[in-house]
């Protein structure tokens, strides 16, 4: 590790955290569905302490007794999930992977970003109720493709060996994820599983959705409308903060934002690809949110109730 490395690590360890919960914003989403991006977006003012991807349980010892994918049930008072639970949100550890990309030394406030919470974003909502939790979508064939291109594993086997997580949720599914074993319908229906659950759980005003795709072509009201929703400042400049790229992202020049952006995975997928992402997003009343197009056909209100509807349905 070079001085300047070092020099890094130390300093990110230099804050006052003043460990009110009540200031914390939850962002979840989908690995590669631009999670960081959003962050950078809420924190262009550099208002809040950057909590980054803290419910890892292969990278915090807090949680060594959580599973890598958790699903919570929403009524669950088990200590083993309260108590790290209550000391990330009101940012009362401190941590190398946590702290990794926070620029930020007196904190009032803080976001935790997060790709692996979704199966227990309800049970954050019951328990710390204050908290405004933002759920960022992105195209299921976007977010697989960028994940087959990038080699991630999938975890499929994660969610079926979860009881709970099977009876409350996925059983009906279950045959066909265990036959699933091609890697790009893999990354389907874990995208559709990773969204399922919480679109489920949530009812309107609860819970702001927000689509990738809008924040490309709409950024200024797409952005007013989640910096609103969180309750962090608004100013003209953030159209340069939407225009540069994250630090997880695969762009090196600024984001030419609109529709080529969105439509990149349309020239990488092969058409029995397209229709077997439409075939899984079916199986889960899912294909309302998106088809064919790169852009939803529905906004995030409709998203909640489509799949509340369902449950009634059920």
């Amino acid at each position: 590790m070079g001085l300047r490395s070092r020099i890094r690590k130390v300093t990110r360890k230099l804050y006052i955290d003043f460990g009110d919960y009540r200031r914390t914003v939850f962002l979840a989403g989908s690995g590669r569905s631009g999670t960081t991006w959003i962050e950078n977006i809420i924190n262009h003012h550099n208002d809040y302490r950057i909590m980054f991807e803290p419910f890892h349980s292969g990278k915090v010892p807090l949680l060594y007794r959580w599973n890598y994918l958790q699903y919570i049930r929403p009524d669950n008072q088990d200590e083993k999930f309260l108590r790290p639970a209550s000391a990330i949100l009101s940012g009362s550890i401190r941590n190398d992977w946590i702290d990794k990309f926070n620029h930020k030394r007196l904190v009032t406030q803080r976001i935790v970003k997060d790709i692996r919470a979704n199966f227990f974003l309800k049970w954050i909502k019951q328990n710390f109720p204050q908290i405004p939790i933002v759920l960022l979508l992105r195209h299921p064939c976007a977010v697989a493709d960028s994940r087959v291109r990038l080699g991630w594993e999938t975890h499929l086997e994660n969610y079926l060996e979860q009881a709970d997580l099977m009876h409350d949720h996925l059983g009906p599914f279950h045959q066909k994820i265990q036959a699933t074993e091609d890697l790009f319908e893999k990354h389907i229906f874990m995208w559709c599983i990773e969204n399922y659950v919480p679109l489920r759980q949530f009812a309107e005003g609860e819970i702001k959705v927000v689509f990738y795709e809008d924040l490309c072509v709409q950024p200024d009201q797409t952005s007013k409308e989640l910096l609103e929703w969180v309750g962090a400042r608004y100013s003209p400049d953030i159209m340069d903060v939407i225009r540069t790229p994250s630090a997880a992202s695969q762009q090196d020049s600024a984001i030419k934002l609109g529709k080529d952006l969105i439509n990149s995975w349309q020239n990488h997928i092969t058409d029995r690809q397209r229709a077997q992402a439409d075939e899984i997003l079916s199986l889960f009343g899912m294909q309302h949110i998106y088809g064919a197009d790169s852009m939803p056909r529905i906004d995030g209100t409709e998203a909640l109730s489509l799949l509340k509807n369902r449950v009634r349905a059920a």
